[in-house]
């Protein structure tokens, strides 16, 4: 690519932002969609994606409400700015993460677990990370998850080397029963296919 340094030091960079917008909507006349609405920072990968959910929601009310304007307007206002406050706070998470924890031998071991568990009990416990990047988990849920996943892992580290551990009877009866605990706390959230 010939210029391409002059290009580079040419073109100025930009600050990365997260916008909180609100309102979303004005009556019945207009919205904000995508980047205009919820703005991100680039780590958790699902600004496009948040976006395209933005355009599926309005699509559902238009086929739902027809012309009515103001009433789809103010519902996807209503659906979507939750989902749009949560991913840009992901976002965040995520970044604070990569920058401040990879290194970090508690963080790493921590991992190891999480993906232990979602092996052991598939239908009972998904990290974060995955229902964000590989579901359709609504990224409000998600966020609304971390808490009980922090609640969960922290209880399992306190007992010492999960894989050791993990080897004894007594101690995978408890973890089951962790678990299942953790299940039945998340399950009363929101996990509907709706973006």
């Amino acid at each position: 690519m010939p210029g391409l340094l002059e290009d580079f030091f040419a073109n100025p960079t930009s600050s990365l932002i997260t916008t909180h917008i609100y309102p979303w909507h004005y009556k019945d006349k207009s919205a904000l969609i995508g980047d205009a609405a919820h703005a991100i920072v680039p780590f958790y990968g699902q600004g496009m994606n948040a976006g395209f959910e933005d355009c599926t929601v309005l699509s559902a009310l238009l086929d739902k409400y027809h012309q009515d304007w103001e009433t789809i307007l103010k519902e996807y206002e209503a659906r979507r700015k939750p989902n749009g406050d949560a991913v840009a706070q992901l976002a965040l998470l995520n970044f604070t993460e990569m920058r401040d924890k990879v290194a970090d031998p508690m963080f790493l071991e921590r991992k190891k677990i999480e993906k232990e568990l979602g092996k052991r009990y598939p239908n009972e416990f998904v990290s974060v990370y995955e229902m964000v990047s590989f579901g359709h988990t609504p990224y409000n849920t998600a966020i609304q998850c971390i808490q009980a996943q922090d609640q969960l892992l922290q209880r399992i580290m306190n007992e010492g080397d999960f894989f050791k551990q993990a080897e004894g009877k007594g101690f995978d009866a408890r973890l089951g029963q962790w678990v299942s605990e953790y299940h039945h706390a998340v399950q009363q959230l929101d996990f509907g296919n709706e973006a």
